[in-house]
């Protein structure tokens, strides 16, 4: 028989581009096929420890903090030939990727992470960086998210009083909701350029 192969697989795209949905529904497939696994999380709009879609699908998950090493808690959750699934990877430490590689090297498992690969400075997360590096495979979702102009939206912009942001930290939890007290909207390139959050401001 032929080796079998086992994979760290990056799946991103902007926000509203379905990546937590997807992560939830391979999660399902694959313990319907009966392969055991472990879904893990960092910082959901839902909460600790829930990986959740807007669609309102969610699931129970491992939050993974700043200190976590995952080839431990790997070793710990998941035979070889089970699956780990990581949503919001964006927020991994790049020694926290090195670990998942190291885990699909050595554990014999299959590591699918789905995360932004930029922050609203349009700059690429530590983790996601680390991902491109060293996925086996990068997978670009392709589910249509547009800028109000109708131009696709790949710029993911932190609006902030009725305006895109330019200055803060990295890492501030929000939603695409305007009501949620940080707000994010995806915008084309030259509208994230300009400033321009919405039509009303054109």
């Amino acid at each position: 028989m032929a080796p079998v192969y086992h994979e760290l697989t990056l799946f991103h795209g902007s926000m509203g581009a379905g990546k937590s949905t997807l992560a939830l529904q391979n999660a399902y497939n694959r313990r319907q096929a009966g392969r055991p696994g472990v879904l893990l999380t960092s910082m959901d709009r839902a909460g600790s420890g829930v990986l959740s879609s807007r669609l309102g699908v969610m699931a129970d998950a491992i939050e993974v903090t700043d200190g976590a090493d995952l080839v431990t808690l790997i070793e710990a959750q998941v035979p070889a030939g089970g699956f780990v699934i990581v949503d919001e990877a964006q927020f991994l430490r790049p020694e926290q990727v090195e670990q998942l590689a190291l885990a699909v090297d050595e554990l014999h498992v299959d590591v699918d992470c789905y995360a932004i690969s930029t922050d609203f400075m349009s700059r690429l997360f530590p983790g996601s960086q680390r991902l491109l590096e060293l996925a086996d495979r990068i997978v670009s979702l392709q589910v249509e998210v547009t800028c109000w102009c109708g131009r696709p939206g790949r710029q993911n912009a932190r609006i902030e009083d009725g305006r895109v942001a330019r200055s803060g930290a990295q890492v501030a939890v929000g939603d695409i909701d305007a009501a949620a007290e940080v707000s994010y909207r995806v915008l084309c390139r030259r509208h994230w350029r300009e400033g321009v959050a919405g039509p009303a401001q054109g």
